[in-house]
């Protein structure tokens, strides 16, 4: 329990805007990593760290979704509640996040309904809040600007770029979110921009396909 403290200070770092109280988020943490201490099998051959980290970051969503000060019915509950078990049991067996898709498959919700109770649990934004950077503009200034189909988009992109290996998600981020070139990328990988532009080629032939197939 005490060498792997450090692990919960580190899950709670991505949550020091929720509002919350550090001292009842550490609480929870530590919840989950004896959760975490207590159902962990070595014998599998996961890391102990790669396995608490998600049943942690689960205790204190659970937290934060009870003690949210917007309502929530019943029925989105229960089901965010099945989609949290059936989150912690994949990342125990696979040691990653499950796509909507799996989490669909795996508790028997339809995909509108696992999208409804995953965002049930987010936190509550105020209209006030300034977006884009500079101030100028507030959430209630572009709230209902984007489509429904380009969230959806949205949505079916961050699946595909989970599904990608370590090396193929590196390489369509540089390219496509920051901007690099080929060259760049090449003496980022140490390998030479012809193969980049073949990988790249075949990644973006992959998702293609599989988006296609949605």
């Amino acid at each position: 329990m005490e060498e792997n403290l450090p692990l919960v200070h580190f899950v709670l770092r991505r949550f020091r805007d929720r509002g919350a109280e550090y001292e009842d988020l550490f609480q929870y943490g530590c919840m989950g990593l004896l959760k975490a201490i207590d159902r962990f099998d070595p014998s599998v051959g996961t890391r102990f760290s790669t396995y608490a980290v998600p049943v942690i970051l689960g205790e204190v969503r659970r937290f934060l979704r009870d003690d949210a000060p917007v309502h929530v019915s019943r029925a989105i509950r229960d089901d965010a509640l099945r989609i949290e078990r059936f989150r912690e049991e994949f990342q125990r067996e696979h040691a990653r996040e499950p796509t909507i898709d799996e989490i669909s498959a795996g508790t028997g919700l339809d995909r509108e309904a696992v999208v409804l109770a995953l965002n049930a649990r987010r936190e509550v934004k105020s209209l006030y809040e300034p977006v884009g950077g500079d101030g100028e503009l507030r959430l209630m200034d572009v709230i209902g600007e984007e489509s429904m189909g380009e969230v959806d988009r949205r949505l079916l992109l961050a699946e595909l770029i989970k599904e990608l290996t370590p090396q193929e998600r590196t390489i369509i981020v540089l390219r496509y979110f920051r901007s690099n070139t080929q060259s760049e990328i090449a003496q980022v990988l140490g390998v030479s921009q012809v193969q980049i532009s073949r990988l790249e080629r075949k990644i973006l032939n992959r998702m293609r396909a599989r988006a296609e197939g949605q």
